[in-house]
């Protein structure tokens, strides 16, 4: 009995030493290992100052978010920024310990394991919100066993770091959310078009349900399971007492309202955003859509949006005086196609009922609209740009029931038929005064042309450019009241076996005529005689003034009808020196860049056109003078009378007495423009062809240019005063004779009130004794 008991007790004893041994060995090698993986362990002080990848996010001068380029889309915020009703339902759906554990959740692991051990197979579960960090941010995703132990031994040190709310923030701006949505912030406006504090219940559950298994549970891709799992969760947030019952009830009956077609941008400027992304790629490469770069502009978004809005209806005028190309019949439209994208402001819609002076049909939506006879007529048949088909009797004339034809919505809830313009424009607006671009758009439709007209054609100018004839003219000694014969003209050109006649647009010739009447009714011939007059060197040479090149100017006579090139955003620095008092500003685009930390890398200092400023020394900042004082006073009153008494008189709708400008329009009506101004905003449209052709019979600058630019002034001018013209220093008034250029005798009813520069006002006075049709002038009535 001993003998067994002595057995026993040592075969214990040795057994006990047996396991000391290994329990010690095992703890070493445990030491050891725990070593081992300490010195692999990445630092968790990395997440003190995270760099997220960030697109690039332009902004209009507003604070408007215009784009964002770059393939993650995430939206850092802090977690005070989060509802706190979001917050639990992915505290409910992810970790429902999260407040209460170290950062492992044992009870979790148990589960896991055990899991593990009966079937096999690892399944989740186990990972607590600090593990998902300690994964996503400090360590790889492959799935092995020593990745899981460094996952729970980094987690208990992050808790040990950083409060909850640091790593639930760290989280929620991480997490993989679908459609390339990377946080909390950035899928609610991909799936919702809104901010997180403006979601309901049902869309928080939605969003909180994603992290497990983005695509499976998808709203867009798989709304059944979607619903599944967002119910899943709303069940977990009732069972933690997070909503009441009837919150529940009602959140789950909701349907799916998750959209990628919300608009999760605020202001409408494509040309804007690729422009700014052009510039910037230059510098920082494919870096660009990853820094967090918030770039803000110096566009104006409600004058983006009313030149955007002028351009389009525009253009659509024009098309309804040329005639209406239909689409095809409806078994050559397919549903894709039925369903597509807006292209510009026209939609496809499908006809499916027609009375003799009406329509109706439903666009892809499903939304029914009406067609009023008003806004069906034009359509006459296309005949050309010259021509178009007989007046229309019915709607039946142009379409029948189940025809696709597209349609535009207009400012007053009304519908109309509508086209893709054949024609494009473009339309630039500056601040006159640093060159600031306030809107800018260089098409029809971006998405549907990339082309950038404003600031990619180059098309001639036309009578855009004569301003720059004329201020030469000025400084070379000619005044307003200059008489030049409006006669034929004949250049002869050893290079072609027949001479360059010239024409007005009229075709006809008006005799002597006074510089102001020649600007205000775009006389060529006057032009091409004063340029010949004065030199086309000395006219190139203010040209250069205004920043054109060598290459733009044509050393030939052709020059007096603006036969170079230019891009409309030139036109618009060009008339802005008129603007400004006589100073060449810059175009700029970049107001400031801001980086991911908040900090101002990039602040614009343009060069101001300032007069105060004249003589003071901050040479740095002060914009360039190219025109006197004088010279710019004289160009504006002779501009100004454009819209009083020439060819812009369409603009006296705004009711303004400070608008000026001139419109333009080439050979063959190629290119219309207007380019006018104010103090406070310079603009040039411009319409035409990209294949530059012909317009059609009657398509000038005042006809098709000008009522774009009208419509985008009725926004920019509102509520904005006047401008008196200030006549400067060393400028008189006399009262002349149009018709001579010399004084007439005050109360003859024979001449009209003229500005000089002082040294050129006439002493002669008119011998001739002709009426003049300005009879009863007074001075003031001038400017």
């Amino acid at each position: 009995m001993s003998t067994g008991w002595q057995f026993l007790k040592s075969t214990f004893k040795w057994f006990f030493i047996l396991f000391l041994i290994c329990a010690i060995g095992v703890a070493i090698a445990g030491y050891l290992f725990y070593e081992k993986l300490e010195k692999e362990l990445p630092d968790i002080n990395t997440l003190s100052s995270v760099q997220y990848q960030i697109p690039l996010s332009i902004f209009s001068r507003d604070k408007k978010l215009i784009a964002r380029f770059g393939e993650k889309k995430r939206i850092p915020i802090t977690i005070d920024e989060i509802p706190q009703r979001q917050l639990n339902a992915f505290i409910a759906s992810e970790d429902d310990r999260f407040y209460a554990h170290p950062g492992v959740d044992y009870q979790g692991l148990l589960r896991a394991a055990i899991q593990l051990a009966i079937t096999g197979k690892k399944k989740q579960g186990g990972s607590t919100i600090t593990m998902q960090v300690a994964r996503n941010f400090l360590l790889s995703r492959e799935k092995t066993y020593i990745r899981k132990i460094k996952e729970i031994i980094l987690a208990l040190k992050i808790e040990q770091s950083y409060s909850k709310d640091k790593i639930l923030q760290l989280y929620l701006n991480k997490i993989y959310l679908g459609h390339r949505s990377y946080g909390i912030a950035a899928a609610t406006m991909t799936y919702y078009g809104k901010p997180l504090d403006q979601l309901n219940l049902a869309q928080m559950a939605m969003l909180a349900g994603l992290p497990k298994a983005p695509s499976s549970y998808n709203p867009i891709s798989n709304p059944e399971r979607a619903i599944v799992r967002r119910n899943y969760v709303l069940r977990r947030m009732l069972e933690l007492e997070y909503i009441t019952e009837a919150e529940y009830n009602l959140a789950k009956s909701q349907t799916v309202t998750a959209s990628l077609d919300y608009k999760t941008t605020e202001a409408d400027a494509p040309y804007i955003a690729e422009m700014v992304r052009q510039e910037l790629f230059e510098k920082y490469g494919e870096e660009l859509y990853t820094k967090g770069l918030n770039v803000y502009t110096t566009i104006d978004s409600r004058l983006q949006d009313a030149a955007t809005q002028s351009l389009q209806t525009a253009l659509h005028l024009y098309d309804q005086r040329h005639g209406y190309r239909s689409l095809p019949h409806s078994n050559e439209v397919s549903e894709k196609e039925f369903s597509a994208e807006k292209i510009g402001d026209t939609q496809i819609a499908k006809v499916f009922q027609l009375t003799e002076k009406s329509a109706k049909a439903k666009l892809s939506d499903g939304e029914i609209i009406e067609l009023s006879w008003e806004n069906i007529e034009w359509a006459r048949p296309y005949k050309g740009r010259s021509y178009v088909g007989n007046p229309l009797k019915s709607s039946q004339d142009i379409f029948a029931e189940n025809d696709f034809i597209r349609v535009r919505a207009l400012p007053d809830n009304q519908w109309a038929l509508a086209q893709i313009p054949e024609v494009e424009g473009a339309f630039v607006a500056l601040r006159p005064q640093d060159g600031a671009i306030l809107a800018l758009t260089g098409g029809f439709d971006f998405f549907h042309n990339k082309y950038n007209r404003a600031t990619q054609s180059k098309r001639q100018p036309g009578s855009g450019f004569k301003p720059i004839i004329y201020a030469t003219a000025l400084e070379k000694g000619f005044t307003a009241a200059s008489i030049i014969n409006d006669a034929p003209v004949v250049v002869a050109d050893p290079d072609q076996e027949t001479h360059w006649k010239p024409q007005n647009y009229s075709h006809k010739f008006y005799g002597p005529t006074t510089i102001r009447d020649a600007l205000r009714k775009s006389r060529n011939l006057i032009s091409i005689r004063i340029l010949r007059e004065i030199g086309i060197p000395a006219v190139r040479r203010t040209a250069y003034r205004f920043g054109f090149n060598s290459e733009q100017v044509p050393n030939s006579l052709s020059l007096a009808l603006g036969s170079g090139h230019a891009t409309p955003l030139q036109m618009a620095q060009v008339y802005s020196t008129f603007a400004n008092g006589g100073f060449l500003v810059e175009p700029y685009l970049i107001d400031k860049i801001v980086d991911n930390d908040e900090q101002i890398i990039f602040q614009a200092q343009p060069k101001i056109a300032c007069i105060q400023c004249e003589h003071n020394n901050n040479g740095e900042t002060r914009a360039k003078r190219i025109l006197s004082p004088r010279i710019n006073f004289l160009m504006n009153t002779l501009l100004r009378d454009v819209v009083r008494r020439g060819t812009a008189t369409r603009a006296k709708v705004l009711k303004r007495n400070d608008l000026a400008g001139k419109t333009g329009t080439t050979n063959d009506q190629k290119d219309t423009w207007f380019n006018g101004y104010t103090a406070d905003i310079a603009a040039t449209a411009w319409l035409g062809m990209d294949e530059p052709s012909p317009l059609g019979r009657g398509e000038t600058g005042g006809k098709a240019a000008l009522p774009m630019w009208i419509e985008f002034m009725k926004v920019a001018l509102k509520d904005k005063a006047e401008h008196e013209l200030k006549r400067p220093a060393g400028i008189s008034s006399a009262y002349v004779d149009p018709t001579t250029g010399l004084l007439a005798i005050r109360g003859s009813g024979k001449g009209i009130w003229e500005y000089f520069r002082s040294e050129k006002t006439p002493s002669q006075y008119s011998p001739v004794e002709a009426e003049s049709d300005e009879e009863g002038q007074q001075e003031d009535d001038l400017f």
